[in-house]
């Protein structure tokens, strides 16, 4: 912390002197002349402060459609899950109604029976 403030009270000498620094009005002209001079290579951390400044626009909105993304898919998926598991059951309910008067042994004998006509052939 101590080493940044050393370094914006240099800079701020430095700029007031400089005249490529004087008329300008966005912190992107203030960052391309540091480029320009060379100064970035003296202020490293200042050019570090800038850099962070002007790309946390696009970090936070990338972030943000990340975060709005994943939502979303989560969502989807839940929805998707909640239905699947909405047709399970219903499924379930539906077969237990057509099944109810059919005997499990009457299953078992059809199974074996066609089987043994598959054996034959």
């Amino acid at each position: 912390m101590y080493y940044l403030k050393s370094q914006l009270e240099h800079y701020q000498i430095d700029v007031i002197h400089h005249e490529s620094f004087q008329n300008m009005s966005i912190i992107s002209e203030l960052y391309r002349e540091l480029a320009e001079t060379n100064k970035s290579q003296y202020y490293h951390l200042i050019d570090r402060l800038i850099r962070l400044v002007l790309t946390l626009l696009v970090s936070i909105a990338t972030i943000k459609r990340t975060f709005l993304t994943m939502k979303h898919v989560k969502t989807v998926l839940r929805n998707k899950i909640k239905e699947e598991l909405l047709t399970d059951s219903m499924m379930i309910y539906i077969e237990q109604e057509l099944v109810k008067d059919i005997d499990s042994d009457s299953i078992l004998d059809e199974l074996y029976s066609i089987k043994h006509q598959r054996m034959q052939l």
